[in-house]
């Protein structure tokens, strides 16, 4: 029976494309399932064989830590070289959807709020 081995929601197209690239080169079968039309149902990546599960497993956790340490090393070298993105670097990029993002969450801290405030009258 089929055993799901990645999720593909919020993962970046990069990400599984080396999964993928991973599974082949160590001849674990593998399908690929895609998300619904509305997302409600996400994609995954799925291990056919149960004989492989573990060995996908113990290739994905060895990935995944390598891919760790390599973002982190170039979200530093983005630091170090001012190209990190920023909230500044937001605002300047797309300031209209920044200031409604903000707009958003003090209407909701207004929302959260307005119980204590009527029960305090």
């Amino acid at each position: 029976m089929a055993k799901l081995l990645l999720n593909l929601r919020n993962v970046p197209g990069d990400e599984a494309d080396e999964v993928r690239a991973m599974l082949d080169a160590n001849g674990i079968a593998y399908y690929e399932t895609r998300p619904g039309p509305w997302n409600i149902s996400v994609g995954g990546i799925w291990v056919k064989e149960d004989s492989a599960i573990a060995e996908a497993r113990r290739l994905m956790a060895d990935y995944q830590d390598q891919r760790g340490i390599r973002m982190r090393a170039e979200h530093a070298a983005a630091v170090r070289d001012g190209t990190a993105e920023t909230f500044r670097s937001q605002l300047r990029d797309e300031p209209v959807r920044v200031l409604l993002t903000v707009l958003a969450i003090v209407c909701l801290l207004g929302l959260m709020a307005l119980p204590i405030l009527l029960l305090s009258r």
